[in-house]
């Protein structure tokens, strides 16, 4: 299977991906998806799908704007930017954080997908009291 046709239909399911959809995880994930960002690790399609649920859930509005992308045996890697907004953060304005995320194929399925990405800027910074603490030590340490 050509990686670079699996990683446009990933881009794709994730550029139309909402709290309404999660079924579509199907189409990109194996039943055995090791899950990994910042935050959490995951593991299989249905623990999975109740994180994103959960994640689609508690926003406003989540979209990627996926930047760059390149593959290399059963690895692809993408570059993205994701803009949010969550209620209770940064006053519920949207907030950007750039990131990118490894996948690994087995055959047309990721069966693990790693993101990296600045936990900070995703949610710390946007928390009253902690983000200024958070903003406070940035600048000291730069």
């Amino acid at each position: 299977m050509d990686n670079q046709l699996s990683v446009d239909k990933f881009v794709e399911i994730y550029q139309k991906l909402d709290k309404d959809n999660l079924e579509l995880l199907t189409e990109i994930y194996a039943q055995n998806i090791h899950f990994i960002d910042p935050l959490h690790e995951i593991n299989g399609l249905e623990d999975l799908r109740r994180y994103f649920c959960g994640l689609y859930s508690n926003v406003k509005y989540c979209r990627f704007d996926i930047t760059d992308s390149f593959t290399s045996d059963n690895n692809a890697f993408v570059y993205w930017t994701m803009h949010y907004s969550h209620p209770k953060l940064n006053a519920g304005n949207t907030i950007s954080v750039r990131g990118h995320s490894k996948l690994v194929f087995e055959g047309a399925k990721i069966i693990k997908h790693r993101d990296y990405f600045n936990a900070g800027e995703l949610l710390y910074k946007h928390i009253p009291l902690l983000g200024n603490i958070i903003n406070f030590i940035d600048k000291r340490a730069g």
